[in-house]
């Protein structure tokens, strides 16, 4: 296993203010998808490999990722969450190669105060969080490294949140979960400039709850934060069209541009060449004056 104490940092801060400047600008951002799992909902195993999860995210910057987010824990319905030194083993490595291989920020999809640490050490410049600093060290550890958060709502844990989720007012018990969520890491040090939220799509929502929120994204834009919205490939774009995982590319970058147009400013993408012209798309659209 890696030892972090002998990672080497690759220019921390410079990659760090990059980032947060970035997430201020207007103009959506891609963040590619790196799963170094066995059982991720769509491309589970095919990572797992370190050299491959560190060609997959060079890939993914050069189609033009602004970010490319590691992780090690598999949160699909039902899925179990590795151990500590297995989630270690998984992604620092991978964060490390590839920190030395490419200026584009790093993030690490982590829920662990442990695996942040180490994370950063290697070269991260984000932390991704499903569990939106709920376990324990977590937010501290945020607060500590200095670097931009995540904040995703999720109904339950990842083992449990698809059995019958309910809602009184999804989207108002949403926006509420997550400002609650920005004010503890606000008491905790971390600025609003380094925090982004997400509805988070699919967990612990039924297709009907999905599409409620993604229709009011300009209401959780109320909170004053970067949106950052996870729809790729998702089972809900599944639902919808009855196409299987690998098949959901067209449905994935519709749901993207989609999203944008409600107020979405970070995409969160398995597919970051198709989503990346769907956008061009949309911005020459938003270009053309037209006559009154």
């Amino acid at each position: 296993m890696t030892n972090t104490s002998e990672l080497v940092t690759t220019e921390p801060k410079p990659r760090v203010d990059r980032l947060t400047q970035r997430l201020r600008d207007p103009r959506p951002l891609l963040c590619g998808i790196v799963n170094v799992t066995p059982d991720s909902f769509s491309d589970g195993g095919s990572c797992l490999d370190h050299a491959a999860a560190v060609a997959r995210g060079l890939r993914l910057a050069d189609e033009g990722a602004g970010i490319i987010d590691v992780g090690g824990e598999s949160t699909r319905p039902g899925s179990r969450q590795p151990g500590v030194a297995e989630e270690l083993e998984r992604v620092v490595p991978v964060i490390e190669r590839l920190t030395r291989a490419t200026s584009v920020p790093v993030s690490v999809d982590t829920s662990r105060a442990e695996v942040m640490r180490a994370a950063v050490a290697a070269g991260a410049s984000m932390i991704n969080d499903v569990r939106a600093l709920q376990e324990p060290g977590a937010v501290r550890a945020a607060a500590e490294l200095g670097v931009p958060v995540c904040l995703t709502h999720m109904l339950g844990s990842p083992a449990t949140m698809q059995r019958d989720p309910r809602y009184d007012d999804v989207v108002g018990e949403v926006v509420a979960f997550l400002r609650r969520r920005v004010e503890e890491c606000s008491e905790a040090g971390i600025p609003d400039g380094h925090v982004v939220v997400d509805p988070g799509f699919g967990f612990g929502k039924t297709l009907e709850h999905n599409l409620e929120l993604l229709a009011s994204l300009p209401t959780l834009g109320q909170l004053g934060l970067p949106i950052m919205v996870g729809l790729s490939r998702k089972a809900m774009l599944g639902q919808i069209t009855g196409r299987p995982v690998r098949h959901r590319r067209t449905a994935s970058a519709t749901a993207a541009v989609l999203a944008v147009q409600r107020g979405a400013r970070i995409l969160r993408v398995h597919d970051v060449a198709a989503t990346s012209d769907a956008l061009k798309v949309l911005d020459a659209l938003a270009s053309v004056e037209v006559p009154r």
